[in-house]
């Protein structure tokens, strides 16, 4: 983005964007599917068994809790956080370029909710592709953007003040709703695919924060229910829990007549429970994350000295860090997967050090030039993260395997397209090799897909 102090983009925005939607749209180069192979396997006769399996951790989520040790994470987890946390970092540099190019007050807050509305109907139809109808469901990351997108657009142009008590007021308003719907004394967790064997399930003072037996599970089941069709039944292997019987009792007809009703309601499964544990109303606590980003945006346009602005940075990731392990340890668990307010100031301490190490090798040591790969990807970052998600079972069989597969055996053997060998790597390697050298061609020609 367009730096006022500087005349010149910031590199290590657009490279640290394209360093995330790399490791998305890469699938994580295949490590999580290369170490589930069997310890027997032959392929460990070159490959350390003992590295991939500690590797393994940082390339899958957690079952529940998000913290490990005393402040370990795992790095699939910071994946989100990041995404979104860059979204508050972009927002300043925007609008400051959209100012500059004599666009309204009305038509930047038009942008905006449009944007807000895109990208919400964008992970609804990603998370629909497996369904034979739409699935309103809001889990995805795009959807969650989506919804907090405008929440942080209004805030945008407030006092650094009014930002922070509104950051405030998100995480303590966010955790009283769940200190206050609590789950039921005898609720059925196995009903809700919730293992207390996992550590999904908790005890005592932080029952509230549970898989779902928590505020926002209640919360979906009402909610989402609303958006299917009055007859539905429920989701195969799961079953009604009360909440969901409560859900459904206003009238389909009034709540959405005609074609519009036939549209809303067209997913004939109830709504039960997501079987990871997420909740629409993450996006409330994210929009504390992207407020973060918003933090830190507003300091890297501020004109202080990079020393200074790195400092901001790394005294703030500090104190959010501690901040929110001393949360963890007396008002609400560490889980990625419900966004709790411990999370929201954990993982954001992760990603503000991220940002400033970003910062410090592409805007202020001379390294610029190796963040061209990642600025490739990060610059047309929606492209990426849409190929990654629609097109790497066809580029992997009709591109990679059809018109490479030969040439790559004869070199290499068979086991270079083994998903049960080596291949477990190379093939999602090479599918993002693809991938890079089609946003490579749009940064050539300057085609940037922008929502």
């Amino acid at each position: 983005m367009l730096n006022p102090s500087a005349g010149k983009r910031l590199v290590s925005l657009d490279a640290y964007r394209g360093f995330i939607m790399t490791m998305l749209a890469a699938n994580g180069f295949g490590i999580a599917a290369f170490a589930d192979l069997a310890e027997d396997n032959a392929v460990w006769q070159s490959w350390s068994y003992g590295t991939f399996q500690r590797l393994r951790f940082h390339f899958e989520h957690p079952a529940w809790q998000s913290i490990f040790g005393w402040g370990g994470v795992s790095f699939w987890d910071l994946i989100q956080p990041a995404f979104m946390f860059m979204v508050g970092v972009a927002m300043p540099f925007s609008n400051v370029r959209r100012q500059a190019m004599g666009s309204s007050d009305l038509r930047r807050t038009l942008h905006a909710f449009i944007r807000a509305v895109v990208l919400t109907l964008m992970g609804v139809f990603l998370y629909s592709l497996r369904s034979e109808h739409t699935n309103w469901i809001f889990t995805n990351v795009l959807a969650q953007i989506g919804l907090g997108y405008f929440f942080l657009w209004v805030l945008l142009d407030r006092s650094l003040e009014i930002q922070l008590a509104t950051f405030t007021a998100i995480l303590v308003a966010y955790w009283g709703f769940f200190v206050m719907n609590p789950p039921p004394a005898d609720f059925d967790y196995s009903a809700v695919a919730a293992s207390t064997e996992k550590g999904e399930v908790y005890l005592g003072r932080f029952a509230p924060w549970s898989k779902n037996g928590n505020a926002g599970h209640f919360f979906d089941v009402w909610f989402l229910n609303l958006l299917r069709s009055p007859e539905a039944t429920p989701e195969p292997g799961t079953s009604d829990s009360p909440a969901a019987a409560d859900s459904v009792g206003a009238d389909p007809e009034v709540r959405a007549p005609g074609l519009l009703r036939q549209w809303l309601f067209s997913e004939k499964q109830k709504y039960t429970h997501n079987p990871g544990g997420y909740v629409t109303l993450n996006f409330v606590p994210s929009i504390a994350t992207m407020l973060l980003g918003l933090f830190c945006g507003q300091i890297l346009l501020s004109g202080r000295s990079s020393g200074r602005m790195i400092a901001s940075l790394l005294v703030m990731g500090a104190a959010c860090f501690a901040a929110g392990i001393i949360a963890h340890h007396t008002v609400c668990p560490i889980v990625k997967r419900i966004w709790t307010p411990s999370w929201v100031l954990f993982s954001g301490g992760y990603v503000i050090w991220m940002l400033a190490v970003f910062y410090l090798l592409f805007d202020v040591l001379p390294l610029r030039r190796l963040a061209f790969p990642l600025v490739v990807v990060g610059m047309n970052s929606i492209v990426m993260y849409m190929m990654g998600q629609l097109l790497r079972p066809w580029v992997a069989t009709q591109i990679v395997e059809k018109h490479f597969g030969g040439l790559l055996t004869y070199f290499s053997g068979p086991a270079v397209l083994d998903s049960q060998s080596i291949g477990a790597i190379v093939m999602p390697t090479l599918v993002f090799a693809v991938f890079w050298l089609v946003a490579f061609w749009m940064y050539r020609h300057r085609y940037f897909v922008r929502i």
